[in-house]
């Protein structure tokens, strides 16, 4: 073998990346040990640990969604595995108590959304740690933080009545909800969604816990949809009745839909909404023992969609155009006029971002069944003009409301996104 051979064989050697079993292998040779000595061998070991631990501790690029931009995270975000969603009632009084929350807030999601802990830790044995814990080691899996004001926020508490938007109301009420105070309102909503729930537990649990003195939790509902290891392909969700969820939903790369559909603008009503958007969030119990006694063709006839596809009847495919117009071979309409797709694509005018995700809640111990259902969560430009236009309709005439009972409601004016340097509502204030 020539010198340059050798040469080039032995510089690639020495840059490769050794394993503790290529070590081990060479030392017992002789010849690694011959040429580094026994303490240079303890030190590959170190350096080996090293190098793994560093991989560990530094999360990929997309395990990370920054907190800072535009628009709020989470919104347009690809909807991540789990969710956990928490709304809260504040406490204290006057603006200045409120903006510090918001501050304290956006300092922790910031932090978080980088796999970060929510402060610096102190070696002080007599406190309490800062940061509770339980993510350490584990990467942010995708984590966003949305925080939102509750219609309640805007009374005299804060000072901040002549700043709710003008079509921002409580929702009217609908017909057949059975709404429950345990899952309904909150002066501020905070929507956690992660690839890993507890990385979301864990953000719910430090920003309530930062909040002490000033807020207090109202309700909190967990959720989770199909794991991006279960369907690689990314495909659409399935809701618990077994049905495609969100397969009308506008296209999140266009700007131009955004704009019409989703993000509030400064000359809508309220300036410092510009850039964000209004969200309504629904706990909907689904009757599954009930639904999973129907027929095929009674739940495909519901819903207006083919099971398996997720096509509209009379289609092939998931995203054919829904044609409310073709008939079968008899005459009859393809897709029932009460179905479900049929109410909710009407002629195509209203149109909201749908996020939602199921939830499981053990037992009803009043009826003996599963308290499990749909958390609904829709984000919209305008929610009189969208939302509420379009659930009167639903809550009318739609065959679902046979299987399904709204328990719980909410709705959040969602801040436009905060800037390095600013907080997370500071155009509010």
């Amino acid at each position: 073998m020539s010198d340059r051979n050798k040469n080039s064989n032995d510089d690639s050697i020495m840059k490769k990346p050794m394993t503790r079993r290529d070590v081990l292998r060479l030392a017992g040779t002789g010849g690694l040990g011959l040429l580094l000595g026994g303490g240079a061998i303890g030190g590959l070991f170190t350096a080996e640990n090293n190098r793994k631990s560093e991989a560990a501790q530094a999360p990929a690029a997309e395990d990370r969604i920054p907190f800072y931009g535009h628009h709020q995270a989470g919104i347009i975000t690809p909807a991540q595995n789990f969710i956990c969603f928490a709304a809260f009632d504040v406490t204290g009084s006057g603006s200045h108590s409120l903006q510090k929350l918001f501050r304290t807030w956006t300092a922790a999601a910031a932090a978080m959304a980088e796999g970060k802990q929510v402060g610096e830790e102190s070696d002080n044995h007599n406190l309490p740690p800062v940061d509770t814990g339980e993510s350490v080691g584990l990467n942010p899996s995708r984590l966003t933080i949305t925080f939102g004001a509750g219609t309640s926020l805007f009374d005299d508490r804060f000072g901040l009545s002549s700043k709710r938007p003008p079509s921002f109301k409580e929702l009217p009420a609908f017909n057949g909800e059975q709404l429950e105070p345990q899952w309904s309102g909150g002066d501020i909503g905070v929507q956690v969604c992660a690839d890993d729930m507890q990385v979301a537990f864990h953000a719910v649990r430090n920003l309530a816990r930062m909040a002490r003195g000033t807020a207090v939790l109202r309700w909190v509902q967990e959720g989770f949809q199909r794991s991006t290891q279960a369907d690689p392909s990314g495909g659409t969700p399935r809701n618990l009745l077994g049905f495609k969820d969100g397969t009308g939903n506008p296209a999140v790369t266009s700007g131009q839909d955004m704009d019409k559909v989703v993000w509030a603008q400064g000359s809508d009503g309220a300036a410092w909404m510009g850039g964000g958007s209004y969200m309504a969030v629904r706990r909907i119990r689904m009757r599954i023992e009930i639904w999973d006694r129907s027929s095929l063709k009674d739940q495909e006839d519901t819903f207006g969609r083919y099971r398996a596809s997720g096509a509209p009847l009379g289609s092939k495919n998931e995203f054919d155009p829904v044609d409310l117009s073709a008939k079968d071979e008899k005459g009859n309409p393809h897709i029932p006029a009460n179905s479900h797709v049929a109410l909710a694509r009407g002629d195509g005018s209203l149109q909201m971002l749908r996020r939602s995700y199921s939830y499981s809640g053990g037992i009803d111990l009043k009826t003996g069944q599963l308290d499990a259902g749909l958390l609904f969560i829709s984000y919209q430009r305008d929610l009189i003009k969208q939302f509420v236009a379009m659930q009167q309709k639903l809550s009318k005439s739609d065959r679902l409301n046979e299987y399904i009972l709204h328990v719980g409601s909410a709705v959040f004016a969602c801040f436009p996104g905060a800037s390095k340097g600013g907080y997370i509502g500071d155009t509010l204030f």
